[in-house]
């Protein structure tokens, strides 16, 4: 497609005609000029495409449910994602499907989030690298992905109109960096904006968002699209970078489009750069396209092994697990033989097939079943109950499958509390009064208050593990597969322990991120409180000993990069995988940081007794944080401690580097800068050593009895906290006026800046 030479003979009303769809799923064509249409279909983890052919509306193609991003982060697994996106990019060109909406990577703020089971973690780093590997797997197969929803999406309740208020430093280290990394790393074929207002301005007309920070700082030359529905303003939009709207606007935006250019409130430039960028994205599509067949079974097989190693033990006392076929086991609980294992929304796949752990077990060995409870509502069917309590009774060994039902978590509606059912606590409880080797199975999408902890011996954390999760399952409880997930959110205690707790999900359309950059970890680490389960923790039928540690420098300028390596050996009995993750903590800064923050993590297969090197490469931002004073990322001088652990809570190794810089934040010096500010600065402190003396001296008469035992403390203390306009306050020379002060700060603030 000569796209120069089609933008010349395209007419006004063309132009504006492929700035938004066709129909739901399809963009314009232009017949004249040979431009076809595509189609995009939802995702993120199983192709969601409409079938045209079917009697009622909104109805989905047969297809294969892989893990959700809730249950996908957990793997940590880079290579895994990969594979995944590329059998997601398989079925888009056999069903012959351009652009798959997804992945997710939006922050996990809140665990009442209702769509947090599409999202892939509350940390940055680890969203951007899992959303990378995504794309890069998907589009490895001439199959655009469409990295969602940008940004601050973080909630559910009034999403297409609320107004996410949040700091720049946590907007650019938390909500941004969440796809930065994504679009930087994999350079997904779209980019789709989010419903709601991210400190002002709508996403969809959004240029800071849109074009000085996704294209001019990041790079990205490619589509900008909205949600379905997302529009605010077509024409701004269009001034904004939002290149295609979808779906349909039946033609009424398109004329709003020609009449701005014909009034002169948008130029004709304005829009080719938008119409130039759905042209190239059609043309990639078409010469990307090719004929194909997908193998629904294969892929089957593949989503049970994806949820296998991304399901988390979270307690195993007394080995319980894995279990012993010869023992007398019962599957109790509706979810074993229905499981739960996507969410409901946009992503919900129509799935060819669903094997539950009543059909894998049988693999296995036969086991008692009780269904034990009902979803349809949270109430206890008493029947139900006894006759799981007998079940459990004349067993060696409970398994209980729990977790969260359909209606307790989805898209367009966020979740009001942590808890789950009554009637499945209930079950739990009854249970353990008969058997004490009870091992409970979640499936949910996002973290649950488990106030039976003490009741179980073993949770196994399958989040909401897709179509073949009975089998990957049953192969985890029996030991065929050594669990190897590990959490991608921090699970607190109860909600109240959550930072957002006071502001989610706000009240009207004004909502605070009060807890700037302190979300999951950066917040509990820091405050060392108590959480049920820590970031980055996860159990195995195996252990796992780290060893020496190297640091490929002790000092390093600020754009060096610094190797980390260490030797993970495995002292078990059998093969397993461990998740090996870097944390960087900033000793002394002069700004607020968390305690610590991930920047590295791989994972390695190991047999028993065998060791492996891991290597890390740390750059620039691994040490930085964002500065607003120059609106860039700025690493502060100082030392940096490196720890490497097996989860956020369990640092196994440490070690430090010292980080120099040539770089100056700029400071601006004024009457209202302490004593303490001016003297740390060698400048400052040569320039006003001399009253600084007298000041001194003058506060002698405090050091007597009269101010107590700490006086010498109160006074220094004073000392530092004084502004340097009360220094006038103590020198009765009347050549030291605020006149002659200003001049002197004007001098200190210049020799900063030269």
């Amino acid at each position: 497609m000569n796209i120069k030479k089609i933008l010349k003979e395209l007419t006004l009303e063309e132009k504006a005609s492929l700035c938004s769809g066709a129909d739901f799923w399809h963009t314009k064509s232009v017949d004249r000029l040979a431009i076809p249409q595509i189609m995009v279909s939802d995702g993120p983890h199983g192709l969601r495409k409409n079938d045209e052919t079917a009697e009622t509306p909104n109805t989905a193609i047969k297809a294969v449910c892989f893990p959700s991003a809730c249950a996908l982060a957990c793997s940590f697994d880079r290579n895994l994602l990969t594979t995944m996106g590329k059998a997601l990019g398989e079925e888009c060109q056999a069903e012959n499907v351009a652009v798959i909406l997804g992945p997710g990577c939006n922050i996990k703020r809140s665990p009442l989030c209702g769509r947090n089971f599409e999202y892939f973690s509350e940390d940055p780093y680890l969203s951007s690298e899992i959303a990378a590997a995504h794309i890069k797997g998907v589009q490895s197969r001439g199959v655009g992905s469409s990295l969602k929803h940008f940004a601050a999406n973080n909630q559910e309740t009034r999403r297409l109109s609320v107004n996410a208020k949040i700091d720049e430093r946590a907007l650019r280290e938390i909500y941004l960096a969440s796809f930065e990394g994504a679009v930087k790393n994999a350079s997904p074929w779209t980019v789709m904006c989010s419903y709601n207002r991210v400190n002002g301005h709508h996403s969809s007309q959004n240029k800071k968002l849109l074009t000085d920070v996704l294209r001019k700082e990041w790079g990205y030359e490619d589509l900008v699209v909205s949600d379905w529905g997302a529009v605010d303003d077509r024409v701004e939009g269009i001034k904004a970078g939002l290149d295609l709207e979808m779906p349909a606007s039946f033609g009424k935006n398109d004329k709003l489009i020609v009449d701005a250019v014909n009034k002169g409130k948008l130029s004709m430039k304005q829009l080719d750069k938008c119409v130039e960028r759905v042209l190239r994205l059609v043309d990639k599509a078409e010469e990307s396209r090719t004929e194909g067949k997908w193998d629904k079974d294969a892929h089957h097989e593949l989503a049970a092994k994806i949820a296998s190693q991304c399901s988390v033990l979270l307690k195993n006392d007394d080995g319980i697990l894995p279990l012993d076929a010869k023992k007398k086991i019962c599957f109790i609980g509706k979810f074993a033989d229905k499981p739960r294992y996507q969410g409901g929304g946009s992503s919900h796949i129509n799935s060819f097939k669903v094997v539950s752990a009543m059909d894998a077990v049988k693999d296995y060995c036969n086991v008692d079943y009780a269904q034990g409870y009902i979803t349809e509502k949270d109430e206890t069917d008493k029947k139900l109950l006894n006759e799981a309590v007998s079940c459990a009774k004349k067993n060696d060994i409970a398994v209980i499958f729990a977790g969260l039902p359909d209606a307790f978590e989805s898209e367009a509606y966020d979740r009001k509390h942590m808890r789950m059912p009554e009637c499945q606590l209930e079950l739990i409880r009854e249970v353990a009064k008969v058997n004490k080797n009870i091992v409970v199975v979640l499936h949910n999408g996002s973290p649950v208050e488990v106030p039976f902890m003490d009741d179980i011996k073993g949770l196994l954390e399958v989040y909401l593990g897709g179509q073949a999760v009975g089998k990957a399952t049953c192969n985890l409880l029996f030991g065929k597969v050594n669990p190897s997930g590990k959490l991608a959110e921090s699970w607190p205690l109860k909600l109240e322990d959550n930072p957002s707790y006071l502001s989610f999900p706000g009240v009207g359309d004004d909502l605070e991120y009060t807890e700037g950059i302190f979300v999951g970890y950066r917040y509990y680490d820091t405050k060392k409180m108590a959480v049920r389960f820590p970031f980055g923790y996860g159990l195995s039928y195996t252990t796992f000993e780290y060893s020496d540690m190297h640091i490929s420098a002790s000092e390093i300028n600020d754009d060096d990069t610094l190797t980390v390596s260490c030797t993970i050996k495995n002292t078990g009995s059998c093969e397993g995988m461990e998740i090996v993750e870097l944390y960087v903590r900033d000793k002394e800064s002069s700004v607020v940081r968390p305690f610590k923050e991930l920047k590295g993590f791989e994972k390695v297969s190991l047999r028993p007794g065998e060791s492996k090197k891991i290597a890390f490469n740390l750059d620039k931002r691994a040490f930085a944080y964002y500065e607003t004073a120059i609106n860039d990322w700025f690493v502060e001088y100082g030392e940096f401690e490196i720890m490497i652990g097996a989860s956020s809570r369990d640092i196994r190794l440490t070690g430090s580097v010292y980080v120099n810089t040539d770089k100056k934040l700029p400071v601006q010096f004024t009457f209202n800068s302490t004593l303490q500010d001016i003297m740390s600065c060698p400048e400052g402190k040569e320039m006003f050593a001399d009253l600084f003396d007298r000041y001194c001296k003058t506060m002698d008469w405090a050091n007597g009895d009269g101010l107590g035992e700490g006086s010498k403390e109160l006074v220094m203390a004073m000392i530092k906290d004084t502004p340097i306009r009360g220094l006038l306050c103590y020198d009765d020379r009347p050549e030291i006026n605020r006149v002659w002060l200003g001049e002197m700060l004007e001098r200190l603030n210049s020799m900063l800046e030269g």
